[in-house]
């Protein structure tokens, strides 16, 4: 042993090389905090004082790479003065240039994830070496920054300023085969191999084989691209990324403005435009938000995989309804590796349900995310069937007939005789109560509820209802298997509408009020959209189904007469007694034609304002803040009654709900989170102004409490 730290360590390999090893004490995966950049530079002290150290490998001592930043410490690094943040900033850079100038070669051997700062130590070394099962990226843009130990300054002089902006404006991360063709790694290799081969590496560097200084020269310098072609590069790369990460989001296009800032300087002045550029991305509201997402969604697995310890595995699930719904949830199912039974009363139901399995598998394959043979073993792992026969070993089942209570009932109690005692049972439902149809089980702990959201391949969410009678069993059961479909499950309480449904109706009674009092919903939806929605309410309400819409509202209604029953006839009644019923059959608020891709392709239809003529004021325009306060104000207010009864147990669990259930703007952190930003005491003085409009509007007692006392939800 040549130097023992708290994370990392210096290892003697063969005559002249050594190991630099990164083996966080008492954590799962190697992260970076200040104590382990300090670890780090010590180590760097120790192998520069040694002369008998000619070369060196960085290794990692877990199955994890580095996974990048300590963001738990580095959000509180951000609430530094810019000072303060820059020299601190330019430490950590000091330390990684010090590892880059060695005056040895030196190898990145990448076992597993390297992301963010991760991968940026690793672009520090002259040459990195990937096993076959390693990933790396540069996914800060996703935490609203970019990257600040030198991503930005190293990539593009190794593969190029256009590849590099495509890599750091994406966030993605990068397969080795993928790494190796844009050149940002130097060999691919199986993981038995790794060590040996960049130990090799090392040895060529010092037969003299290969000219590793050319190598941390050429980082150190200036990026090789002439003036007028570098002009032509980012000024291309600007209009793509400004049009693929939208107006909300700052750091992707912040990131190719510094690369094209600094891409003439030599590496340490570059560092320091990098650095001066990070800390205004830092300290952006969108960095806070999307920041907070992220511990959020940590939040949300720490505490689903806590659950795991009670949960019974899930080898086979069966999805009562095949049709689009059915055959989505079976395709996730299978998709993820749990085979299902898909049963449905009649054949041509399964024909419907196998038709969108197929055809979700047939676009993974035409985008060469599957080959053909894993198409059909998926396939394979869907069973349809007509009748109960082979239920008996299936461990969990998802109802997923039509949205009546009476039929949901008779087909519960119906399979609830066919499964075995231990099986959990499951129903699909956006509004009909857990607790109202376990009242015929005859197991009625080992029912809840199961609530995708529609696409179910592309949403992330599923809301786990759990009714009076329903067993912690049950629930982390259930849990576990939507974690198995690759799904985020929030753990809500039984109440109408749940969560989600319950917080989106109000956001619809504000539109409903909006358009009684003259709004133009074509006016609405374009400044909700810019406000961050990806459509509109009016467009969101023909996607969703304007008769869903009815039955939906008619569900609140009767659940929340104190705030949701309204005095007025909806512009949404009007159009579902015209059978107007969006785009399921071509016209709701808008009208639907097919595009070029078969696709539906809204259209304005001016014959709407005739006919919703009859419940609306005369058109007129409204101010942008007008509109998105009266939009947002009923949304949020229902959050913080679903956080204070209890319906949600953690802010946390909110907000995450509403960013992947019904796609609230990612970039503003969720409802709760954009209270805090606008402040509770401004929310609430805001509220109180429109609140002569509806009760949806009224503040609870607790966030007037809140706002009196200048406290936040986050803290």
């Amino acid at each position: 042993m040549i130097y023992q730290g708290k994370a990392f360590r210096v290892l003697p390999v063969e005559d002249g090389i050594a190991e630099l090893q990164f083996n966080l004490d008492g954590e799962s995966v190697n992260k970076f905090s200040h104590s382990a950049i300090e670890d780090l530079e010590a180590a760097l002290d120790t192998i520069r004082s040694d002369k008998n150290i000619k070369g060196l490998i960085l290794t990692s001592g877990k199955d994890v790479f580095i996974v990048g930043a300590d963001i738990n410490e580095f959000t509180q690094t951000f609430k530094q003065d810019d000072e303060t943040l820059l020299a601190g900033l330019m430490m950590v850079n000091k330390v990684f240039s010090g590892f880059e100038d060695l005056d040895m070669p030196t190898v990145a051997a990448v076992n597993g994830i390297a992301l963010g700062g991760g991968f940026e130590i690793c672009l520090c070394a002259d040459y990195r070496v990937l096993s076959t099962e390693a990933k790396v990226g540069l996914p800060e843009v996703k935490l609203g920054i970019y990257p600040g130990w030198g991503g930005t300054v190293r990539l593009p002089r190794l593969i190029g300023a256009d590849n590099a902006v495509e890599w750091i404006a994406s966030g993605k991360e990068y397969r080795p085969d993928a790494a190796l063709k844009a050149g940002a790694v130097d060999a691919v290799v199986a993981p038995e191999k790794l060590k040996d081969s960049a130990v090799a590496l090392v040895r060529r560097c010092l037969n003299g084989e290969l000219d590793y200084q050319a190598r941390k020269q050429e980082k150190k310098g200036k990026l090789k691209l002439p003036p007028v072609e570098s002009m032509m590069v980012f000024e291309t790369t600007s209009a793509v990324v400004k049009q693929q990460a939208g107006p909300h989001m700052l750091a992707p296009i912040a990131s190719v403005k510094t690369i094209q800032k600094h891409a003439f300087m030599e590496r340490d002045k570059a560092l320091e435009v990098e650095a001066k550029g990070f800390i205004k991305l830092a300290k952006s509201p969108v960095c806070n938000a999307l920041v907070g997402l992220f511990l959020n969604d940590q939040q949300l697995k720490k505490k689903a995989r806590a659950s795991a310890s009670i949960a019974a595995e899930t080898n086979m699930a069966a999805v009562l309804g095949a049709g689009i719904m059915g055959g989505g949830i079976a395709y996730q199912s299978a998709l993820k590796g749990t085979p299902i039974l898909m049963k449905d009363i009649n054949q041509d139901g399964l024909d419907l349900g196998l038709a969108e399995a197929t055809k979700l598998l047939s676009k993974r394959v035409s985008r060469g995310r599957m080959d053909v043979s894993k198409m059909g073993s998926v396939l394979n792992k869907i069973v349809p069937t007509l009748s109960y026969g082979d239920f008996e070993g299936v461990d969990v089942v998802v109802e997923a007939v039509v949205e009546n209570p009476k039929v949901k009932k008779a087909v519960l109690a119906e399979v609830e005789s066919q499964v075995s005692e231990k099986a959990v049972l499951t129903s699909n439902t956006s509004t009909i109560s857990i607790t109202e149809l376990a009242s015929d089980l005859q197991r009625p702990e080992q029912f809840c509820g199961m609530h995708f959201f529609n696409p179910v391949h592309a949403m992330p969410l599923v809301e786990v209802i759990r009714g009076e009678k329903t067993s912690d069993a049950t629930v982390a059961t259930v849990v576990e298997y939507a974690r198995k479909m690759g799904k985020t499950p929030v753990v809500v309480n039984d109440c109408p509408g749940f969560m989600v449904n319950r917080v989106l109706f109000p956001y619809f009674g504000g539109f409903a009020a909006l358009l009684r009092d003259g709004a133009d919903f074509q006016q609405v939806d374009k400044v909700m959209e810019r406000f961050g929605w990806p459509m509109g309410p009016a467009y969101l309400m023909d996607v969703v189904g304007i008769d869903t819409g009815v039955h939906g509202q008619g569900v609140m209604i009767n659940g929340y007469p104190d705030r949701m029953q309204r005095d007025f006839k909806t512009a949404l009644e009007v159009l579902y007694e015209h059978k107007r019923f969006g785009q399921k059959n071509g016209a709701g608020f808008y009208q639907y034609e097919q595009d070029k891709k078969g696709k539906p392709k809204k259209v304005v239809d001016e014959s709407v304002y005739g006919l919703l003529s009859e419940v609306c004021a005369e058109r007129k325009s409204f101010d942008d803040e007008e509109i998105i306060a009266r939009m947002m104000l009923p949304l949020c207010m229902e959050t913080v009654r679903t956080l204070e009864d209890g319906i949600v147990d953690s802010v946390a669990e909110a907000d995450m709900a509403l960013i992947m259930g019904i796609g609230f703007p990612l970039f503003r952190g969720g409802a709760l989170k954009y209270i805090d930003s606008l402040g509770v005491a401004e929310f609430v003085e805001l509220a109180d102004k429109y609140a002569h409009i509806s009760p949806l509007y009224a503040p609870t007692d607790k966030l007037r409490e809140m706002a009196r006392e200048g406290t936040t939800f986050y803290g």
